[in-house]
């Protein structure tokens, strides 16, 4: 397993590190679940910023500052509804690991901190998705240096231990 990834059961919002990921909805001025607690924690000053931003494709991500979170800065970006799975939401999914990580190497972040993307509302399965997320952010700190350490923050035991197989997995030969 990589040193650089772990897994923890937290809630995102108390984590000190460079920046934090929002499972943002398109609009990026927030909604439930992570979306609205990572609002009510930064503050107003983070929805005002969000609202210069015009908004966020699925599948992209857009920085602001972390205001009044432990976190410096948070990065947003927009899973992908799960229609079944015939809909490009794999590669969507992954869009957003992979663009998120480019965002933090361009700002000379180190330290990141994700939700499980896109397993709320919008209705991912939570294993499937592990599975994707923990690929993708492995081949992308294997293969572009700058990030030390990313932390997959999972609301719930359920979550987590998915999280902790699929990194399992990914240590097997």
């Amino acid at each position: 397993m990589d040193p650089r990834i772990e897994v923890v059961e937290a809630d995102i919002t108390g984590l000190a590190v460079d920046a934090i990921v929002n499972a943002a909805n398109e609009s990026l001025l927030g909604g439930g679940g992570v979306d609205g607690a990572i609002h009510r924690a930064a503050g107003p000053e983070l929805k005002e910023e969000c609202r210069g931003l015009g908004g966020c494709p699925t599948g992209e991500a857009r920085i602001t500052r972390g205001y009044r979170l432990p976190a410096r800065h948070v990065i947003h970006t927009v899973g992908p509804v799960w229609q079944g799975g015939g809909a490009g939401e794999e590669r969507l999914l992954a869009q957003c690991y992979r663009n998120a990580l480019a965002l933090a190497r361009e700002h000379g972040l180190k330290t990141i901190a994700f939700p499980a993307i896109g397993t709320g509302a919008y209705g991912f399965p939570p294993e499937r998705a592990a599975g994707i997320a923990v690929r993708t952010v492995a081949e992308e700190v294997a293969r572009r240096p700058g990030i030390e350490t990313v932390i997959f923050a999972c609301f719930g035991a359920r979550s987590a231990e998915a999280h902790r197989r699929a990194l399992a997995a990914l240590a097997k030969p």
